[in-house]
């Protein structure tokens, strides 16, 4: 068998869907296993840029099966859109799948995603208001509406109707807002299981047996560690685990199924909505990057902030994966910096150094970060396919990521389009 795991390792947004699409070439399963269509992922195929929230990232390029698993939360009209999107440009979406056992965001969940935010004020998370944590929230509280229940009318009424006796009770008692009504919810979402009917599988016993079989299967991650529920900068994290320890979960096969864990991060840093980041560039360097890296969020559109590396959040998120193949994006994004900073350790605010992360997002906010330096280069390296090639103090950079964290990195990405990898070493 031969399995791949591909997540983020920072906030996000590191390029996990240009390197899934690369990969889903040779695979003949791509599953994504957590999240939803808060998920931004940017793929270019040719002269079309294609941004997927909740589809496979591999569905333009993977021959064989896409598969949205059942820890993924489910908007069908999300879904229904972006195969229409797809198919517009004459590409096939028949190989495409949802688990049964998937939950659907149902409108309510994003109302209450909506509500919520409006209500926190300053103090707001930062969710896309899609609905995601709510619709997460009710599959925990064991109320939530999976997509098989779209095919079984009788128990989707009755699940509409116990969902809106609280929900609307929520909406008029405490928001003000206008109540949803049964009759129209439970027509809507019935069409829409009728439509997708051929769609929706026992997605777990065809991945088990293509594990037996010996069948090349991608698992593609959405978010990232450091957004991670129980590991990332809680409470500003994301709903589920996009972690390797979230396939087990979130696409139904064991962990030791699981072989080539590869970690994909930036060659700097950027985060999308609130939460601390320590090696932040609030300045004109940070604005650059900002511009060259066309660091804009793909879902919201909202400006990515922008930050140096940071190797101890790094370091924390490949020891929770069990990284062993390291991607670096975007290297080509820190040309004509004359001086590159990386993140080694913090110091406390009593002064204390440390090199490990902290479980305390309150105390992470007064950390210091404590800089290596790094001379920076000027050649153009976007043409670049061959490491030996990259300028010496690229090289350099490179080597003192692998050396801090005893990883390897077998792929840097010097640009957006497919073919703009250097690849130290040939996975499949």
């Amino acid at each position: 068998m031969s399995t791949y795991v591909v997540v983020g390792l920072q906030y996000g947004d590191e390029g996990k869907g240009k390197i899934t699409d690369v990969l889903s070439a040779k695979s003949d399963y791509v599953v994504r296993f957590q999240g939803g269509d808060n998920a931004g992922h940017t793929v270019y195929a040719g002269d079309e840029k294609f941004v997927l929230h909740l589809l496979p990232s591999g569905v333009l390029q993977c021959k064989g099966k896409c598969i949205i698993a059942n820890g993924v939360v489910v908007n069908p009209k999300s879904f229904i859109k972006e195969i229409e999107q797809i198919e517009s440009k004459g590409l096939r979406t028949d190989h495409v799948f949802i688990s049964r056992r998937a939950h659907v965001i149902m409108p309510y969940h994003i109302l209450l995603d909506t509500y919520r935010e409006e209500e926190q004020g300053g103090t707001q998370i930062g969710t896309t208001k899609k609905g995601i944590g709510p619709c997460y929230e009710d599959k925990i509280a064991r109320v939530g509406i999976r997509m098989i229940d779209l095919l079984n009318p009788e128990v989707l009424r009755e699940k509409i109707e116990k969902n809106l006796k609280v929900k609307n009770a929520l909406f008029e008692k405490y928001f003000g807002k206008p109540a949803l009504n049964v009759d129209e919810l439970y027509e809507e979402f019935l069409a829409i299981g009728q439509k997708l009917k051929n769609r929706i599988v026992d997605t777990e016993l065809e991945l088990n047996e293509a594990i037996r079989v010996g069948k090349n299967i991608l698992f593609e991650g959405a978010q990232a560690l450091m957004l991670d529920i129980d590991f990332g900068t809680y409470p500003f994290v994301t709903s589920s685990s996009p972690s390797t320890g979230g396939v087990c979960t979130g696409a139904g096969v064991p962990p030791t199924s699981l072989q080539n864990l590869i970690g994909v991060a930036k060659a700097y840093c950027t985060r999308v909505g609130n939460g601390p980041f320590p090696s932040e560039l609030n300045d004109e360097l940070g604005e650059k990057i900002r511009q060259v890296g066309h660091e804009f969020g793909a879902t919201t559109g909202r400006p990515r902030r922008t930050g140096w590396l940071d190797l101890v959040s790094l370091k924390h998120a490949c020891m929770i994966n069990g990284i062993n193949n390291l991607v670096i994006t975007k290297l080509d994004v820190l040309t004509g910096i004359k001086t590159l900073k990386i993140v080694t350790q913090y110091k406390t605010e009593d002064g204390k150094i440390i090199d490990y992360f902290t479980s305390s997002t309150t105390k992470l906010y007064k950390y210091e970060p404590i800089y290596h330096e790094l001379e920076g280069w000027d050649e153009d390296i976007s043409k670049v396919r061959s490491y030996d090639e990259l300028p010496e103090n690229a090289k350099k950079y490179i080597s003192f990521i692998e050396n801090y964290l005893g990883i390897n990195v077998y792929l840097v990405s010097v640009g957006p389009e497919r073919n703009q990898n250097i690849i130290r070493k040939d996975l499949f």
